[in-house]
């Protein structure tokens, strides 16, 4: 089998192929941009593998894309490149309209075209799987949870162009019948996250004793799920989801921001016991609060747990002590990605 994966040197993307070469015998080509968040240093334990292949490319060309399709003929997609980080939508909205609409649009339209050709059971087990957030939904008072059913209400331009680009792969099902699978997770957490996020910038921060920036109070609350967790269930969603179906994937770890900052910081102290910047919380600093901050997300995952037997593995104090050892074992990447050496590889290789 092989699956064309868009976005695959990016966070969530990498954590899949990971999987997928290492667990499976399948044929896995990564489509990637290598924007600023896409990093290879992340795929360096695949990237010699026969069953991998890289194809730098846009999803916003659609030359690439039918180039890709033609090369590769895959049986399935799953499209996971965007841009996704809710700050730089604000400042800078064009380019998540760009990526994230039209390039899914380009996707779509490739992919129609290209399923039209096929025939017998490679036509009838074509699957496109279309991965998005749950910040789709907008905001949720104290209590309830995000379903499948909910409606969209997004807040913010990243949540804006992603709810776009939802109801886009919905209409290519129910207009043209191309096959497609939806999901919308929570946050995720783990090995390989650019350091712009929550988790590793917390990390990076504490470790070189600068300032530890809080939104507002901290009082947000955000469904933590591991990314290795997350890349299973995207995987069993390809395999055995039911056409036409979305499926919300949730870590069942509901914490304020203000109390992940502190684990860490906490964690930090146990392992770090002689850095000068213990207690690590000290460096906390509350600052402005984003404009438009939804208070809270929750996920209800019961879907995907009674359709498909699938739960987290990881609760977030297991999730997030490996997230921090694998960024303090390993310096090279991380020290890479802070100064932009891998930028300078990428421009070398692929200009």
């Amino acid at each position: 089998m092989k699956i064309l994966i868009t976005g695959g040197a990016g966070f969530i993307g990498s954590a899949v192929v990971r999987q997928y070469i290492t667990e499976t015998e399948y044929e896995i080509i990564n489509l990637d941009a290598l924007t600023y968040a896409g990093n290879l240093e992340s795929l360096a334990s695949v990237d010699n593998n026969p069953r991998y292949h890289f194809e730098h490319a846009d999803i916003c060309n659609p030359q690439d894309i039918n180039r890709i399709f033609e090369k590769h003929q895959p049986d399935a997609i799953m499209h996971l490149a965007a841009e996704s980080h809710v700050d730089r939508s604000i400042s800078g909205p064009a380019a998540f309209i760009q990526t994230n609409i039209i390039g899914t649009y380009n996707l779509l339209e490739t992919a129609k075209k290209y399923w039209l050709t096929l025939s017998g059971e490679k036509k009838q087990n074509f699957r496109f799987h279309h991965v998005s957030t749950d910040e789709v939904y907008g905001d949720l008072e104290q209590t309830g949870f995000f379903t499948e059913e909910t409606p969209y209400e997004p807040s913010s331009p990243y949540s804006a162009s992603k709810a776009s680009s939802d109801h886009l792969v919905r209409a290519w099902y129910r207009t043209y019948g191309l096959p497609v699978l939806v999901t919308n997770c929570s946050n995720n957490y783990g090995a390989h996250q650019f350091p712009e996020k929550l988790i590793p910038l917390v990390i990076i921060n504490a470790l070189i004793g600068k300032d530890i920036p809080v939104y507002g109070t901290g009082k947000q609350v955000r469904d933590w799920l591991y990314v290795d967790d997350h890349a299973e269930a995207l995987r069993l969603v390809l395999e055995k989801g039911v056409i036409g179906e979305t499926y919300n994937i949730g870590g069942y770890n509901e914490k304020t921001n203000l109390e992940v900052v502190k684990t860490i910081c906490a964690l930090l102290d146990e392992i770090k016991p002689d850095s000068r910047y213990k207690p690590h919380e000290q460096l906390i600093k509350f600052v402005s609060d984003r404009p438009g901050h939804d208070l809270r997300y929750a996920i209800d995952a019961t879907k995907i747990t009674q359709k498909l037997n699938w739960k987290p593995k990881n609760t977030f104090e297991e999730g997030i002590r490996k997230t921090v050892l694998w960024y303090l074992e390993n310096e090279s990447w991380l020290n890479n990605v802070i100064s932009g050496a891998y930028r300078d590889w990428i421009e070398r290789h692929y200009g």
